[in-house]
C-alpha cells in the first residue's frame, strides 16, 4: 500500500538515516487516525498518522505513553520511537514499537488487573497531568488541582457540557441538571482519592494482547481518582472479572466504589455525544438526573 512520505522521512530521522522500507498494510480499529504495520530493514514499528486532528495531539499521547512507562507497571506500554505535529498541511506522525501477537494470552486477564494496580500506585501531588491532552480528539484541561471534586466537577464535566450546549445539543432546563450535579460533585463523590496516574480511555479497543504480556495502547492518562478507570471498562465491557478480581486482591478498591461509577462514567458519555451525538446524550442526561 501507498506509505506517506512524511512516515518514511520520520522513520529514517529517528531510527537510522540507511533505513528501508520492505512493507507496509492498514491495521484497523481505529476512528480518528491512519493505522499501519510498517516493515523496515532497522525492524517492524506501529505507525499513525493524521493532517486533520489537532497539531499536537501525537506529542500529548507520546507523553503519556512515556508517564505509563515511568510508573513501574508490569504492563507492556510501546516505546515511542517519534513523535511530530501537523504542520503546513503535513500530517502528524507517531511511531512506536510494534507489539506482535502472542501465542497464548491464558493468564493475560490476571496479570491486566495486577498491571492495573501497579500503574495506579504511581502517584501525583495534585489531579491533572504535565500537559492538556486529549480523550480521543476531545481536548482535557490537566491544569493542576488539590481539590477532586473541584477537579472532576469544573475541568471535567462542565468544560464538556458547555463545549456541548455550544453546539446547540442541550436545552437549557438540561444544562441545569448538570449545573447542580457539578454543585454536589463533593458530597456525591465522597472520599478524599490520592492522585493515581490511569490510562484515561482503557475500552477494550485500547488493551491488547502481544508477545510481551497485557499491552495498553492509545492512552489519555491524567492523575486522577483511580476508580474513574473502571468508568469506561464497565461503560462498554469487555474485560472479565478476573481483571476485577486480580486488580483487588493487588490493591483494593473501597467498597462503596460501584455507587461512584456511574458517576465517573458520564464523563465519557458526554464525550462520546460531544464527538459521535446519538444516544450518549440521552445516556448522560439520565445518569446527571439519577444523582441529583
Amino acid at each position: 500500500m501507498s506509505i506517506p512520505a512524511v512516515v518514511e522521512k520520520v522513520l529514517k530521522e529517528s531510527v537510522h538515516p540507511s533505513l528501508t522500507i520492505r512493507a507496509g498494510r492498514a491495521l484497523g480499529g481505529g476512528c480518528i487516525n491512519h493505522a499501519m504495520k510498517i516493515e523496515t530493514s532497522h525492524g517492524d514499528f506501529f505507525v499513525k498518522y493524521n493532517a486533520h486532528a489537532a497539531s499536537d495531539l501525537f506529542l500529548r499521547e507520546a507523553e503519556c505513553l512515556e508517564e505509563l512507562s515511568k510508573s513501574g507497571t508490569s504492563l507492556v506500554v510501546p516505546r515511542v520511537v517519534a513523535a511530530t505535529a501537523v504542520q503546513d498541511g503535513t500530517p502528524a506522525v507517531l511511531i512506536t514499537e510494534y507489539l506482535a501477537p502472542p501465542h497464548s494470552t491464558a493468564d493475560y486477564d490476571e496479570r491486566l488487573g495486577r498491571g492495573l494496580a501497579e500503574l495506579h500506585r504511581f502517584t501525583a501531588e495534585s489531579f491533572g497531568f504535565h500537559h492538556h491532552n486529549y480523550c480521543g480528539s476531545t481536548p482535557q484541561d490537566n491544569t493542576w488541582n488539590k481539590d477532586w471534586a473541584g477537579f472532576f466537577g469544573e475541568q471535567r464535566i462542565w468544560k464538556l457540557v458547555k463545549r456541548i450546549a455550544g453546539k446547540g445539543d442541550y436545552r437549557s432546563g438540561e444544562i441545569k441538571t448538570f449545573e447542580t450535579l457539578v454543585e454536589r460533585l463533593p458530597r456525591l463523590i465522597g472520599h478524599k482519592p490520592i492522585p493515581s496516574l490511569i490510562h484515561g480511555d482503557l475500552w477494550s479497543g485500547n488493551y491488547m494482547p502481544s508477545a510481551r504480556g497485557p499491552a495498553i495502547i492509545d492512552p489519555a492518562s491524567w492523575y486522577a481518582d483511580r476508580e474513574c478507570e473502571f468508568s469506561i471498562m464497565n461503560m462498554f465491557g469487555g474485560f472479565s472479572s478476573k481483571v476485577f478480581q486480580a486488580y483487588n486482591e493487588a490493591y483494593p478498591l473501597p467498597p462503596e466504589w460501584k455507587q461512584r461509577n456511574d458517576l465517573y462514567m458520564l464523563y465519557h458519555y458526554l464525550n462520546h455525544y460531544y464527538l459521535f451525538g446519538g444516544g450518549y446524550g440521552g445516556q448522560a442526561l439520565a445518569i446527571a438526573k439519577k444523582y441529583c
